[in-house]
């Protein structure tokens, strides 16, 4: 794991880590995708079944998954793990039902009446990841602030094994979320079906949910023509500890981002040279015998790093540079540190606060923006899933008395009809 103890280069390492699968300048990937989308738009259901076979390795024969399989992956499911599920759930739907944003009705000395009016939309799609773990979380995390917002109708999306199934807990958490329509696609593909429709698979609203390259390129494709959450990279963690942080905490939680993915990033930032070697040393004794021992090492190797910091002050000033998806503050007075702290996607307090309490079952959404994002934007909410109308009311008196300030802004720009719009009803 690299160890740097000079802030310039420090600076140099974060920017290589957020730009690592910068999907703006690939141009094969972008190609690629492109002419899946144009297939699926013209191909339909045959197209997704050619590719599923091609990229995953077995016919989707049929796409939708039964509602008896979704059932009985619930009740095979230990009383344990339905416990926990049902915990997340509920911490999940509490926090998220008091972001249902309220409507505004504002009335004028005149009469006048303006409003903000938000509704959901009628369908959403929510892709869940395959591959190399499964994630009934993403599950809990997409589908409920969904649900909250009110969407009638919410389509999932899974790539399934070389079996074609679908993990079983991913659709345990389905079965407590009440999703009937579950289709083991993945992929480009699937992306492309839920943004155009097929015979099978009806088209969405809105798009959410993370996945690998292939469907953050097309989810960038297809935005304009349907709504998406955002488009998510690699997760990564930057850790702003001091001296008093406990070097085997560190090293797990930077193993814990790790284990993710080989394009994830674990990043330290420290005051101490000494926590800084002891916390490399404890990676790679906790790695001897990790069961992700390969993906772990290739993501530490690449895109690990430790940065000392001549001061907290530092640490922060590079955290809010690189604006990390995940941070977390294990110092030995954390709320001091939180002040300061301008961008991030979630943020986590104390030695108590590991990250998998959000990844789980805290409330706030997982589903974080990452590669620098968080500068601009936050965590997938109810209103990814809704949208506002402008509601505008006048009657005569209140016309009457804005006319000339409107008359005078459309001759402003240029727009004689604007203008004469407001001048017509006067006339008489």
């Amino acid at each position: 794991m690299k160890i740097i103890d000079n802030k310039i280069e420090t600076v140099k390492q974060l920017k290589k880590i957020a730009e690592r699968t910068n999907i703006e300048n690939n141009d094969e990937i972008n190609l690629t995708v492109k002419n899946i989308l144009e297939d699926i738009k013209k191909n339909g259901d045959t197209a997704i079944k050619k590719y599923t076979l091609q990229f995953d390795g077995f016919n989707p024969e049929p796409m939708g998954v039964a509602f008896e399989e979704i059932e009985e992956a619930w009740y095979s499911t230990n009383s344990e793990l339905q416990e926990a599920l049902k915990n997340a759930k509920n911490r999940i739907e509490k926090f998220h039902k008091e972001q249902v944003p309220k409507n505004i009705l504002l009335k004028g000395i005149y009469g006048e009446c303006v409003q903000r009016k938000w509704l959901p939309v009628n369908k959403a799609g929510i892709y869940i990841p395959g591959g190399r773990a499964s994630y009934p979380s993403t599950v809990l995390m997409n589908a409920i602030p969904a649900q909250v917002a009110g969407v009638k109708e919410i389509i999932m999306v899974s790539p399934g094994n070389k079996e074609g199934k679908i993990n079983q807990t991913v659709l345990a958490a389905a079965y407590i979320t009440g999703i009937k329509n579950i289709f083991r696609i993945g992929g480009a593909q699937a992306i492309g079906a839920l943004a155009f429709g097929t015979k099978e698979i009806n088209k969405v609203d809105v798009i959410s949910g993370p996945g690998n390259i292939f469907v953050t390129t097309a989810k960038k494709l297809i935005f304009g023509s349907t709504g998406i959450d955002s488009l998510a990279g690699p997760s990564e963690i930057l850790i702003i500890a001091d001296d008093t942080a406990d070097i085997n905490q560190l090293a797990t939680d930077l193993l814990a981002q790790a284990e993710h993915d080989p394009f994830a990033a674990a990043i330290l930032l420290t005051t101490s040279l000494e926590k800084a070697n002891e916390v490399s040393h404890k990676i790679y004794q906790k790695l001897e015998n990790h069961p992700r021992k390969e993906i772990c090492m290739k993501s530490i190797k690449d895109w690990g790093l430790i940065g000392i910091c001549e001061n907290l002050e530092t640490c922060i000033e590079l955290s809010n540079k690189f604006a990390p998806e995940h941070l977390e503050i294990i110092t030995k007075s954390p709320h001091e540190i939180l002040e300061s702290i301008e961008n991030a996607g979630a943020i986590f307090i104390g030695k108590w606060t590991p990250e998998a309490v959000g990844d789980y079952l805290a409330g706030p959404n997982h589903t974080l923006p990452t590669s620098g994002n968080a500068r601009f934007s936050g965590a997938l909410g109810v209103e990814t899933f809704m949208k506002n109308s402008s509601i505008i009311e006048f009657n005569e008196q209140s016309l009457h008395n804005n006319k000339n300030d409107i008359i005078n802004l459309a001759n402003s720009e240029g727009l004689h009809s604007h203008a004469d719009s407001v001048k017509v009803r006067f006339k008489n």
